[in-house]
């Protein structure tokens, strides 16, 4: 059993629904005070120089509910690529490959590890999706377990628009105060609106509808921690356990180590520091792999 050092560390960061690799920034700098180099992806669809509705940023917003998505033929092979594109990069400088997913980025994370094993020498799952058990996001989503989540606003139909869409920017309140919501819960009431325009409106369908098979001899093989977000309500308590449960159930001789954190669903807004904290340990914890 052997610890890695810091040097030879490097963790690889994979946002969720709506998001972008941006939301890492606090969290990455808060890691770089424990000596670890890290990577942030934007999954397609996301980042500063993504396609939002032509509408989206105008007076109005005009056509938000019908017009198609640019986002629509994105295929869930299309973001486990940019993930791969990543651990290769990686894996040529750092022994020790450290694979962080948030959310829904669970399945292209998952995905990754799965097709190329070798590049990866751990995986955490940040209140993420994880595909042993049941192969798509929706199945947990439609879990009885999940019946309490906090539902995002829709906006259209998701197979019309090619697209799952939410409004960030609507002059509704009521629209607005469900996302932070979900998102947000824990952040201070004081704070600004400001994070409202990080969100990208838009979630190619395949995150949500695409099944992502992983087996116990190569994504099994791999350590894999579940970091439980305990006041999370985007998805609960007893979403995350349903997930780690029945991944233990497909790997039992190598189940899932657990770890907590206070707060919503997210942290690397909210508690960055403590985030980063959680984060050093695992990645640098002893490894028999």
């Amino acid at each position: 059993m052997t610890r890695p050092s810091s040097s030879e560390t490097v963790v690889v960061l994979v946002h969720g629904a709506w998001h972008a690799a941006l939301h890492w920034a606090a969290t990455q700098r808060a890691l770089a005070r424990h000596g670890l180099a890290s990577v942030a992806v934007d999954l397609p669809g996301s980042g500063l120089d993504a396609p939002v509705p032509t509408g989206f940023l105008a007076p109005g917003q005009p056509g938000l509910t019908s017009e198609k998505s640019a986002l629509s033929d994105v295929t869930m092979q299309d973001s486990t690529d940019v993930v791969l594109d990543a651990l290769v990069d990686v894996r040529t400088r750092y022994r020790n490959v450290v694979l962080v997913a948030h959310s829904a980025g669970g399945g292209p994370a998952s995905a990754a590890a799965e097709q190329v094993p070798e590049l990866v020498d751990h995986v955490v799952y940040l209140s993420s999706f994880v595909p042993a058990g049941r192969p798509r996001v929706a199945d947990y989503l439609d879990a009885a377990e999940n019946a309490t989540a906090v539902q995002l606003p829709p906006v259209g139909d998701p197979v019309e628009l090619g697209a799952f869409r939410i409004n960030p920017l609507s002059a509704d309140p009521a629209d607005v105060a469900v996302i932070r919501r979900a998102f947000l819960n824990d952040l201070p009431a004081t704070a600004p609106d400001s994070w409202r325009q990080f969100l990208h409106p838009d979630l190619p369908l395949t995150t949500f509808t695409t099944p992502v098979p992983v087996s116990p001899e190569r994504w099994g093989r791999i350590p894999r921690t579940f970091i439980r977000l305990t006041d999370d309500l985007a998805l609960p308590p007893a979403t995350q356990d349903l997930m780690i449960a029945e991944a233990d159930q497909v790997v039992p001789d190598r189940p899932m180590a657990v770890r907590s954190l206070p707060g919503g669903h997210s942290p690397f807004v909210t508690r960055p520091g403590e985030l980063a904290t959680l984060l050093a340990t695992v990645a640098l914890q002893p490894t028999t792999r």
